[in-house]
C-alpha cells in the first residue's frame, strides 16, 4: 500500500516537471506554452489520470486482491471452520440424546431426560424424589454429563 502511494507521488512529481503537451488530431503530441496558476495543476492532474497504470484496481490492485483473498482464507481457517465443526459436533450430540441420559444445559442446570420431542426435551430436575419436569429446547442442551454431587475434600488445618 505504501509502495503504491510512493509510486503515485513519484508519477505526480515527474508529470509536474514535464512540459504540458496536448494530443492533436493526428495523434502526435504537440507542445504548448505552459499554463499558469490553477490551469497548470488541472492539466497535470488530468494528464496524471490519463497516464494511470491499468490494473485490477489501479496500480497495486492485483497485490491488494491477493492480500484480501489471503486474509479471507485465513479468517475462514482460523475462525469460521472450527466454529462450524463445533456446531456440527454439538448437533450430533443433541440428536443422540435419549431418555434416561443426564444432560447439562447452557445455563448450567443438570437434569435427566424423561422424554424426547421434536424440538425439545422433557427434563426431570431436582434431587431424590423432589423432581420437576421441565421442557427444554434441544438447542439449549450442551451435552451429556453427570453432575458431581460430592463436596470437595477439606484441607487439614
Amino acid at each position: 500500500m505504501i509502495d503504491s502511494l510512493v509510486f503515485r507521488i513519484q508519477q505526480f512529481v515527474i508529470m509536474a516537471s514535464r512540459p504540458i503537451t496536448q494530443y492533436g488530431a493526428g495523434g502526435g503530441a504537440t507542445q504548448q506554452p505552459a499554463a499558469t496558476g490553477g490551469e497548470a495543476a488541472q492539466q497535470v492532474v488530468a494528464n496524471g489520470a490519463a497516464e494511470a497504470p491499468a490494473g485490477l484496481f489501479g496500480g497495486g490492485g492485483l497485490m491488494m486482491a491477493v492480500i484480501w483473498g489471503a486474509a479471507i482464507i485465513g479468517f475462514w481457517f482460523l475462525l469460521i471452520r472450527p466454529q462450524k465443526k463445533r456446531e456440527k459436533k454439538l448437533k450430533e450430540v443433541q440428536s443422540s440424546i435419549k431418555p434416561g441420559d443426564n444432560i447439562v444445559t447452557n445455563g448450567g442446570m443438570f437434569g435427566r431426560v424423561a422424554d424426547v420431542g421434536t424440538d425439545c426435551f422433557v427434563v426431570e430436575m431436582g434431587i431424590s424424589g423432589r423432581t420437576v419436569k421441565v421442557p427444554i429446547l434441544k438447542s439449549d442442551v450442551l451435552g451429556v454429563r453427570d453432575p458431581v454431587l460430592t463436596p470437595p475434600p477439606r484441607e487439614a488445618e
